[in-house]
Parts: structure tokens; sequence; C-alpha cells
């Protein structure tokens, strides 16, 4: 690349760092992106960038493939309900020490690394995320519903952004988990993309951007080309009767729909298997995943 091609792509990016100085992003950070090293780099360089523009970013981050990994050392099957891991004590113990102990550590010790000012959090501390046990029922042949006991996978049912936006005010990068407590004094694991949607909305967010391994919502899951750029709120009926948001991307579209609600301006769907996704979604013109609206 030349320096007048350089020289190109910061000026389109200018515009969009004027406009979004001073905005609040909320990242969920998950899937290939938190597991390739180089891919690692490049997101938390992104945020970075983001971070001495003026930008705010907030990272919730998951880490189920390294849960996995762990119990499968430790000799302990992984059962799973509509996609929800049932997770009993010693699931839970273990899932906490993978997210907290391990992975928020990594991820803040990498930005700190190179030169920001991050913190780790989990959702445990000054009462972030206050969940109740998640409720599941299965509909049986006869009809009849069962209560399906998912142990300690939690439901957000309150939010205390206070420490966030503290934090963020004193020109820190919060770094959080998503474990949340419970009233009744337990801990419990909250699916990381509806930790992120929630978070957003408590804290009025400019966007939310959710890291995927996949281009965004594709109108032919066949064809890459078929990227859908932009979904207004309103369209995603549709969507999910035409059976265009299906699968593993309805908690996500779900996710968004819930931040938007609650006063998001934005939710981003990006592949973070792209290098520099969150540059390339938020300071060109084309963008390269499906924003909702």
């Amino acid at each position: 690349m030349d320096n007048i091609t350089k020289a190109y792509i910061l000026i389109e990016a200018m515009p969009y760092i004027q406009k979004f100085s001073g905005s609040t992003i909320v990242i969920k950070y998950g899937g290939h992106a938190m597991v390739d090293k180089e891919l690692k780099e490049k997101v938390i360089l992104d945020i970075l960038l983001l971070h001495s523009v003026g930008i705010r970013p907030v990272i919730v981050h998951g880490g189920g493939p390294e849960i996995n990994s762990m119990l499968q050392r430790v000799g302990k099957e992984s059962t799973f309900v509509q996609g929800l891991r049932v997770t009993d004590k010693e699931t839970m113990e273990i899932a906490a020490m993978v997210l907290v102990g391990k992975l928020n550590t990594e991820i803040v010790s990498l930005f700190n690394r190179f030169g920001g000012k991050a913190v780790g959090l989990s959702g445990q501390d000054a009462q972030l995320f206050l969940a109740d046990k998640k409720p599941l029922q299965l509909e049986k042949r006869d009809g009849s519903l069962e209560e399906i006991d998912l142990g300690y996978v939690g439901q957000i049912k309150k939010v205390v952004p206070g420490i966030i936006i503290s934090l963020l005010d004193q020109g820190y990068i919060p770094v959080i988990s998503p474990i949340a407590g419970g009233n009744d004094g337990e801990s419990y694991n909250v699916n990381a993309d509806t930790a992120a949607g929630i978070l957003a909305g408590a804290l009025k967010a400019d966007k939310l951007l959710l890291l995927t391994d996949v281009k965004g919502v594709l109108r032919d899951i066949n064809d890459p080309g078929s990227l859908i750029s932009v979904i207004n709120r309103n369209e995603v009926p549709f969507l999910m009767e035409a059976g265009i948001v299906q699968g593993g991307m309805i908690p996500k579209v779900e996710c968004a729909l819930e931040a938007l609600e609650q006063g998001t301006g934005s939710v981003h769907i990006i592949d973070g298997r792209q290098p520099h996704a969150i540059l390339l979604e938020l300071f060109t013109d084309g963008g390269i995943g499906t924003m909702l609206i």
C-alpha cells in the first residue's frame, strides 16, 4: 500500500472518528477472535485505537470453547439443552475459574501490554449483574410442559452500571466476564451475548458490536455474498418466519432487539475472523457486517 492510499484511508475514517468521539460502544468479544493469537492482538489494537480517539469501549467476553476444553481435561462431560449448558456446582466453579481467573486476566494483560488501561471485572463486582436461575420448559409429545433444571445458568434481572460509568469517566477500559450474582448468594453463568446486550441497554450505549464467526445475517446461508448490510428492527419477524434468521443467529438478533429496545443506538453483527473487523465496520463507508437499527 502506497502513502497516498494510506492518506485516503485516514481521510475516509475522519468523519466517523469525529462522529463517534465521546460515544460509548459495548463490544461482545468471542468466537475465533479469542482463540487465534494474531486475531487477538488485532482486536485489542482496534479497541485501543477507538479509545485513543475518544471513544469509550466496554468489553464483555465469552469463553465457551475454553470452558469445554477445561471440562474435558478434568473428565467432565457437557450436556446442552437448546444450546444452554447444564451447569452443576462443579461446572459452575470451572466456568468461573476459566472466565474470571484465566480469560479475563489474559485480556486485561494484553490491553496493558499494548499501552492501554484496562480493568477486569466479573458481573458480580459492585453488583453489576444480578441474576435469577434461568427457567426452561420443553414441550413433550403429549403437549404437556416439562421443567428442565439447567443448574447454575442465570438470566439477568437487574444491572447496576455505576462501576462501569465510573471506570469510563476515569479513562479505563472495562473488561467484563459474564458471571452474575444471585439474591441467593450463588454465582450464575450468563450467556455473553445476552449480557452484552443488556449492559448496552443499561448504559444507553451508542453502539453494540457482536463479534461472531459469520459475516453477519445472510439472505442465503450458503451464499457469503448475500450479506444484509442493514436491518430495521421491524423487519426481524419476517426474516425469522422466512428462515433467513435461523440457528445460532436467532439469539444474537434477539439480543440486538433487546438492546435497541432499551435505548442502544445500533447493533452490529460482524465477523471477528476478519482482521481489524471493528475498524472496518466503524470507520469505513461500506462496513463489513450487518447493522440493526
